[in-house]
Formats: C-alpha cells, structure tokens, sequence
C-alpha cells in the first residue's frame, strides 16, 4: 500500500486585509527562504499571512522596521498574501500584497506604519 499523507489548504488569517481589490491584483515575487529563522519567521511550519517583507535584489526579505533603516530590507516592498508552506530550503514564489488597505491591528506580528516616508516608498498601502 502507498504511503498517503493528507494536507490541507487554506488562505490563513486574512483579517488584516482592508481592501478586495488589492487581493485580485496582488503580484508575484520569490521570498529567500534564507532570510527567514524558522522558529521566528515561520514556527508552524508557514509564513503566515500578513508577514511584513521588503525586496532586496529581487527577493523578498523580512522588513525591518527599525525607522532609521531606510535602504534594503528598511523599505516595505508589502505583506505576504496568504500563508506560505516552507519545504525544504529553495526560494519559492509568493503573492505579495503591496497596494491597497491594511488593518495594522490583525497583522500576525506587531506592525507600526513607518513615519518615515523613504520606508514607504515601494507600497501604495493605506494604513487603517
């Protein structure tokens, strides 16, 4: 007999989404799996939807908020779209949110908007 295992999927927690139109138009990019820990970027397993990121040679990188950080990994290219499986360590395509509508409270991880407007400069997000 095969060996069968049962996955489910599902969109995760999209709470934090504050307009449907960003969702249609959401665009492609590659996360480096490699910028991200495991046990504090994806503990379950998943990035989990909402996950602040920025580009960096056009990968997608955690954000860092740190205000004074406006080069690189400072600059908020948008939120991962849905929840993201991680398998194994090969960078892998995701739907990034980076235009639109986000309710900054139901974000899986403490967000502040940037006061800084060069950290802003790769969105068009309204923060609510």
């Amino acid at each position: 007999m095969p060996r069968l295992t049962t996955e489910s999927f599902g969109s995760g927690n999209m709470s934090w989404v504050g307009s449907e139109h960003a969702i249609n138009n959401a665009r492609t990019a590659m996360l480096d799996i490699s910028a991200f820990t495991a046990n504090t970027h994806y503990p379950d397993g998943y990035i989990p939807s909402g996950t602040a990121v920025a580009e960096v040679d056009d990968l997608l990188v955690p954000y860092v908020a740190t205000e004074g950080t406006v080069t690189g990994a400072g600059i908020l290219a948008g939120f991962v779209l849905t929840d993201q499986k991680v398998v194994g360590t090969s960078d892998f395509p995701v739907p990034l949110f980076d235009h639109g509508r986000v309710k900054t409270a139901n974000l899986p991880i403490a967000f502040t908007k940037p006061a800084a407007a060069a950290k802003l400069s790769a969105t068009t997000i309204v923060f609510v």
